[in-house]
């Protein structure tokens, strides 16, 4: 049976799509049989990262309704034959999700694919409820931003009370990925700092993803970073956040931080 893993943040805008879209690529260049599953319905985002939006016939809304199969609505990527996207509906909102629709084909998609990621919309509402509740691990997407952390505190609240995992009294296994960050900015004081992010959020770090223009690079035209510029430095961060995600040893470093320390530090409390 495959792992479900929902990535979520609790603010908009901190590269939360962009993030599933580079994490499931780079796991389906481990051979790896990888499913994304959109549940922003209303404002998918997905489709576009991934370059498959001319492709969208049938979506999760409509297997869920019962008006498509669930082969019917999964798109196979281009470029990857090992990664899937299943999309959210553009045109119907969030009620149209049942809890019971979800369950079934959550457990239909593990059946067949290694890895099931589900992108959340950001927030607490029905659709990030309903994203989270089958994951058994949950990557949390955040800014160096003091409202960006505090909003991924209340996610992190959400995963250990609304999950069927919380409810059978078992632990969620939480990671952070720490996105767009700048060591001279933070240096500065611009920003928070890595440590700071971590001593208020208190769970393994994954993975720091440097601010690059690669990435919006690579949205622009359709392909995930870790597939558009796989050499550069955010790509390079998500393989290795990748790696950490299946359990592999991978020593932290703090982009465009040349003090080793540092990275010694943050190593003892990587994922």
């Amino acid at each position: 049976m495959g792992k479900v893993v929902v990535v979520t943040s609790g603010k908009g805008g901190v590269g939360k799509t962009t993030s599933t879209a580079a994490l499931g690529a780079a796991l389906a260049l481990r051979n790896e049989k990888v499913v994304l599953v959109d549940f922003d319905v209303g404002l998918r985002n997905l489709d576009l990262i991934m370059g498959a939006e001319r492709r969208v016939v049938y979506d999760l809304v409509n297997v869920i309704q019962g008006d498509a199969k669930l082969t019917q609505a999964l798109i196979r990527d281009k470029r990857l034959e090992n990664l899937f996207l299943l999309p959210a509906s553009q045109t119907r909102d969030k009620d149209a999700l049942t809890a019971e629709g979800v369950e079934w084909v959550i457990a239909e998609l593990k059946r067949y694919f290694d890895w099931v990621i589900c992108d959340s919309p950001a927030g607490i509402e029905r659709g990030a409820t309903l994203a989270m509740r089958h994951a058994d691990e949950a990557v949390i997407v955040t800014n160096p931003e003091v409202s960006s952390v505090r909003d991924s505190d209340r996610i992190i609240g959400l995963l250990d009370s609304k999950t069927m995992k919380a409810e059978r009294g078992e632990r969620m296994e939480k990671h952070l990925l720490l996105t767009r960050y700048d060591a001279v900015r933070a240096e500065r004081g611009d920003m928070l700092k890595v440590d700071d992010v971590l001593e208020i959020l208190s769970i393994p770090l994954l993975g720091i993803i440097p601010e690059s223009p690669e990435v919006l690079r690579a949205s622009n035209v359709g392909a995930p970073v870790t597939i558009a510029d796989f050499k550069s430095a955010p790509a390079q961060a998500y393989f290795d956040a990748v790696r950490r995600l299946a359990g592999e040893d991978v020593p932290m470093s703090i982009p465009g931080n040349k003090t080793s320390l540092f990275g010694k530090i943050f190593g003892r409390r990587a994922a």
